[in-house]
This record gives C-alpha cells, structure tokens and sequence, in this order.
C-alpha cells in the first residue's frame, strides 16, 4: 500500500507544479479541506486565524483567480516544484477506509527573479475508493510558520 500511497502524493504535488489546480482540487472529497496553521502546534484552525484554511470550493474560487488576465499578482506566474519524502503510513490511525500519511513536504517557488523556499510537515487523511484515493484533508505545517510572508498563490 506504500507504493500506491507514494505515487497518489508524488501526482498531487505534480498537478500544482504543472498548475493545473482544478485537476488538483478534484483530488479532494466534496468536504475536503487544506489547511496550513500560521503558528506551532496549532491544534484548531477555527480558534486561532491560519495561512490557508479553505474548503474544496474555496480553493477552487482562489485557484481559479491565479490565471485570470487580471491577476497582476501571478504575472508572471509563478513556478514551482514541490518534494515529498519520508512518507510513512500511521499504523496508529485504525478508522476504517482512512489511512493517515505523514510526510515531509519543500517547495521551492520561482517568481521575478526571485527564488524562496518552503518546508514543513504534512499530513494527508487518505478515503480508499474503488479507484485507489480520496483527499478528506491535507495539513502542512510550515517550519517558519509564524514568520511574516509576502503573497501566497500556489499550495505547499
């Protein structure tokens, strides 16, 4: 299963390198979320504000501005290319259908001349489906979290 969990998390970071967001966004549940809390340890996202909290729907809302000829703020877009490593599967999460990834997770972004690097922690909660998986939620938890940061388009 490790295999299949690798190749599901090596595709999703591929469909936001390749910025095809919509492709990326239908890789979540209809309730689905993604969230990447702006301070250590942060246990609650509706307690404490966060980098991105969005709902499928709000992703899909935000990433579908990225490309609009009006976004001033992705021209040029920006260009990126997410690692994933040291996967490993939760053997103590026992809820059945679920299985709960843990991962490291760097973003490296290209943008005007300028090259910034993100890393952190991830966490995936994996729904299996007859066709392999389903994202019910997806944490990242950013290293330099409660740093300040400029414009944050594209997901980690």
């Amino acid at each position: 299963m490790l295999a299949d969990i690798e190749k599901y998390l090596y595709r999703e970071v591929r469909l936001l390198d390749e910025r095809r967001f919509e492709e990326w966004t239908d890789l979540y549940t209809e309730d689905g979320y993604y969230w990447v809390p702006a301070y250590p340890n942060q246990d609650d996202p509706y307690k404490a504000v966060s980098i991105f909290f969005d709902d499928r729907e709000v992703m899909r809302t935000r990433l579908s501005r990225l490309d609009h000829p009006n976004v001033h703020a992705q021209k040029p877009a920006s260009r990126t290319v997410h690692v994933v490593s040291n996967i490993e599967i939760d053997e103590n999460h026992n809820v059945d259908g679920e299985v709960l990834v843990h991962s490291t997770l760097q973003m490296m972004e290209y943008r005007l001349d300028n090259q910034t690097s993100y890393g952190g922690r991830a966490q995936h909660l994996l729904l299996k489906t007859n066709d392999g998986f389903m994202l019910k939620w997806k944490r990242v938890d950013l290293i330099n979290c409660d740093s300040s940061f400029g414009p944050l388009a594209v997901p980690f």
